[in-house]
């Protein structure tokens, strides 16, 4: 067997890996020249950037943006970096807005995503991902806007532009490779296939950090990650379904921190995805800006201290419990605002869960108001309000429950028909299924539920079991009784209001949140949420509340 140092298997993953192509130079701000910074240009002559070293995201310096016309072609701030084709790069870059008066706009070789300008004195992310045509340079930054109350002159805040290498707040005392806050450990032995095998290791908002594929066989790879704290996901694939031990070698990974494993393992089938965390504690109420949270909640959870278990359950509820219900018709106002695909596709259409296709363009779309339901003969007809958790399991159009926006997602007429009230599942043999791949069928018997599920695509299972699991907190004091509402409902719900749901179901919902973490969709409709009916979905906020209350009983 041959070991390959760092060097070289950073060389092996050059590929595929984001620090090989679409790296942005000084991304985080650290480096200036005569009070600029450097490999950072301003193309236009409507704002002015200055180093910060008090509001800060990561590293030692921010880069302050003042703002001072209205006119929206003099205010870019961009450079070039190179791409390859056929490659997908996560770009993300956190804005701080000081006055809301601005609002800032992704550049990705072309205008995309925005900030939004209300969330003042605080960081938020704002991401895009961007499918390469073509090897070549693309211009990457960010372009300002006036909003309503721009005063002439604001200061916006920005910092640790990705994909780049983070700086991690280093003091200077290691030199350029040093690590002052995680330094995390990965070892990857192949088996004797190991162009079958591919990893990557993803953030909490499932940003790629680093990734590899076209492996040598019987290989061992050895690499060291600088990470902030935070929650990561590694997942490692084979495309032949048979894991990298023990079959054709003695294949495994680990990574691991000071000595300590986080995530390892070898054998597995096509697929394995371990996740974990770091810096903070579990069920804490950090939520002043760290990286752990999927949100921006200010003090909303500062009442939570050591709490885990079913404690912290009951101690968010008693947080949440008290939102303000808008009225049924009122999600048709929260879905023209706030359930556009400005994420996929970036086209402004309804962005509807079971017909979202996250990888291509869509069967079909929906205008917003103008395609509400409404009749339908099929798919593409129209779109309603499905809810997650089906209505008739909690007793019909009862309030709050009926108009709660954090479980009712905007989606197809006539597949929500088809879903009826079926349980969510994972299906072994389909009876129908959508355009974009969700089913409806007989579970599979792994599922430890013999009946009909209805089973959504990939992209979006987290988000549904986390709205699963804000409903199991949310009506803690009344969910007990739902049981025997329905046939469906009994087979879901346990009856308690403790661990709420059956075992199949909590083991599956589980499963759903690990492998979909939290994405900046959830973190921005959490907030839309908020602002709507004035209560929050703690586990986008903080997705280490599921493990904090489900795993530790």
């Amino acid at each position: 067997m041959k070991t390959f140092t760092k060097k070289n298997a950073l060389a092996l993953l050059a590929l595929t890996s984001f620090w090989a192509n679409g790296e942005v130079a000084n991304g985080s701000f650290e480096t200036w020249s005569n009070g600029a910074p450097t490999n950072w240009t301003t193309i236009d002559s409507g704002i002015s950037v200055n180093q910060n070293t008090s509001i800060v995201k990561e590293g030692l310096n921010s880069a302050a943006i003042t703002v001072n016309t209205a006119s929206q072609s003099s205010t870019d701030f961009r450079q070039l970096v190179p791409v390859v084709a056929g490659q997908s790069y996560d770009f993300s870059v956190w804005v701080y807005h000081t006055e809301g008066g601005v609002k800032a706009r992704l550049y990705i070789d072309g205008y995309r995503n925005y900030s939004n300008p209300n969330l003042v004195n605080q960081w938020q992310q704002v991401t895009y991902t961007y499918n390469a045509t073509a090897t070549k340079d693309i211009a990457v930054g960010v372009r300002f806007y006036d909003t309503t109350g721009f005063d002439g002159s604001e200061v916006v805040y920005l910092d640790y532009y990705q994909p780049t290498t983070a700086t991690g707040g280093n003091t200077g005392g290691g030199g350029n490779n040093s690590c002052a806050n995680n330094d995390v450990a990965f070892t990857l032995t192949t088996d004797q296939y190991g162009y079958e095998t591919s990893w990557t290791l993803t953030s909490s908002t499932n940003q790629t950090i680093v990734s590899g594929s076209n492996l040598a066989s019987s290989t061992t790879y050895n690499d060291n990650f600088c990470l902030a704290d935070g929650d990561y996901t590694f997942t490692i694939n084979d495309s032949y379904g048979d894991g990298i031990c023990c079959s054709y070698g003695n294949g495994s990974y680990d990574l691991s921190l000071n000595g300590t494993s986080l995530a390892s393992g070898g054998s597995f089938a096509s697929s394995e995805t371990k996740t974990f965390t770091l810096g903070g504690t579990t069920g804490g109420g950090n939520t002043g800006g760290g990286n752990t949270g999927g949100g921006n909640a200010g003090n909303y959870y500062d009442t939570i201290t050591t709490q885990t278990g079913y404690s912290l359950k009951t101690a968010l509820h008693n947080i949440i419990n008290n939102h303000t219900a808008q009225g049924y018709s009122a999600l048709w106002t929260f879905y023209e605002a706030n359930s556009l695909d400005i994420y996929y596709e970036n086209d402004g259409s309804i962005l509807d869960i079971y017909s979202e296709n996250p990888n291509g363009a869509d069967s079909y779309n929906y205008t917003k108001v103008t395609d509400q339901c409404g009749t339908y003969q099929g798919e593409g007809g129209c779109y309603n309000r499905e809810h997650s958790f089906p209505r008739s399991w909690f007793g019909g159009a009862v309030e709050p429950m009926n108009s709660d926006v954090h479980f009712i997602f905007a989606s197809d007429g006539y597949v929500n028909s088809k879903r009826s009230s079926y349980p969510y599942g994972e299906v072994g043999s389909a009876t129908f299924t959508s355009n974009n791949g969700s089913k409806l069928g007989s579970a599979t018997v792994a599922l430890g539920y013999n009946g009909t599920v209805f089973e959504p695509i990939d992209e979006f299972k987290g988000d549904l079991a986390r709205a699963y699991f804000y409903m199991a907190t949310r009506y803690e004091n009344v969910i007990a009784s739902w049981q025997n509402n329905t046939t469906y409902s009994n087979a879901v719900l346990d009856g308690t209001s403790t661990r709420v749901f059956e075992q199949w179901q909590l083991d599956m919902l589980l499963r759903w949140h690990a492998n979909d973490p939290v994405s900046q969709k959830e973190i921005d409709r959490n907030e839309a949420a908020f602002n709507h009916q004035g209560n929050r979905n703690p586990f986008i906020d903080h997705p280490e509340y599921v493990d904090a209350i489900w795993g530790a009983n």
